[in-house]
């Protein structure tokens, strides 16, 4: 039985490793809890070391840099810029807490070979088999993401990721690009063309190359002395926030009431006292005698004496 328990397991394994990752039908809003970025939730690019952009890059949101100090090439910030500040290091702190949260995250399925692209995935954790460690999305391919505006995807790389030229990731179904995590064991690479989705929290560097667009975070240098370069060309960040998500009001139907009818109560007859008979009175007897038997009483004298 033991032994049959441990073929079990490694068929699991195995599954999870080979399986294509595709998910047909509906899919009901899953996942793990989203990772809390505390500060650095405003920034749409972080460093350590140093920000370099070639061309024209907009990032909208912040940008911080600490412990370094030198942002080059000018890109154009529609937010604020925190460079070796109190609120960049504070921001670049809260990278480290949200780095070691997304890595710690247990009981992922394990993506074959590392090859994201052309599947389209269910909101979960998800982390690259070990051959190779890394995760990556082939040339032109599309990486789909399917679920509500709650799902939440968190994606760990023992080393690296790397989106190749014309890749994608897309979301569907309400999906929100605030809940997608990329957590990266070295660093990450986005290659011409791109366009990504998530917030990308790499322990080292990270390099977006010519016109690669991402709607989410570029955060670098999240390992404990902070170091880390960012490079862009010509790039378009915007940082990424959930829509509140509005729960739809039950509206009860309403029900008419059951009419009850009241039966009347009958009415219960007044007892009629029952008439007692009255006493017959003596009849009078001619002569003013009562008819009361006796000896006869003297004749009165009219005048009222005797003679």
């Amino acid at each position: 039985m033991k032994l049959f328990k441990n073929r079990t397991a490694v068929g699991l394994l195995v599954l999870g490793s080979l399986v294509p990752l595709t998910f047909a039908g509906s899919v009901v809003a899953a996942g793990p809890p989203a990772v809390g970025l505390g500060t650095a939730a405003s920034y749409a690019v972080l460093a350590g070391d140093t920000i370099a952009n070639t061309g024209s890059t907009t990032i909208n949101g912040d940008l911080g840099l600490h412990p370094g100090t030198s942002v080059t090439g000018a890109p154009t910030v529609l937010g604020t810029s925190n460079v070796n500040n109190a609120a960049a290091l504070q921001a670049k702190n809260d990278l480290r807490t949200a780095y070691l949260d997304a890595e710690g995250r247990s009981g992922p399925v394990l993506v074959a070979a590392g090859a994201l692209g052309g599947r389209t995935l269910a909101p979960g954790l998800y982390k690259d088999d070990g051959a190779p460690a890394s995760l990556g999305i082939a040339t032109g391919q599309t990486l789909t993401l399917q679920g509500d505006a709650t799902s939440v995807w968190i994606f760990q790389s023992a080393s690296t990721l790397i989106a190749e030229t014309g890749s994608r990731v897309v979301l569907s179904g309400g999906a929100q690009a605030c809940n997608v995590f990329w957590q990266v064991g070295s660093s990450a690479t986005l290659r011409t063309g791109a366009s990504f989705v998530g917030t990308v929290m790499a322990h080292t560097s990270i390099t977006a190359e010519n016109s690669v667009t991402v709607a989410g975070r570029l955060l670098a240098g999240a390992q404990a002395n902070g170091a880390g370069a960012l490079t862009l060309n010509t790039d378009t960040i915007t940082r990424s926030t959930c829509a509140t998500v509005t729960p739809t009001p039950t509206t009860p139907t309403p029900t008419a009431p059951t009419p009850t009818t009241t039966t009347p109560a009958t009415p219960r007859p007044t007892p009629r006292p029952t008439p007692r008979p009255t006493p017959a009175r003596p009849a009078a007897v001619a002569g003013g005698a009562t008819g009361v038997s006796g000896p006869a009483r003297p004749a009165v004298n009219p005048v009222g004496f005797t003679g």
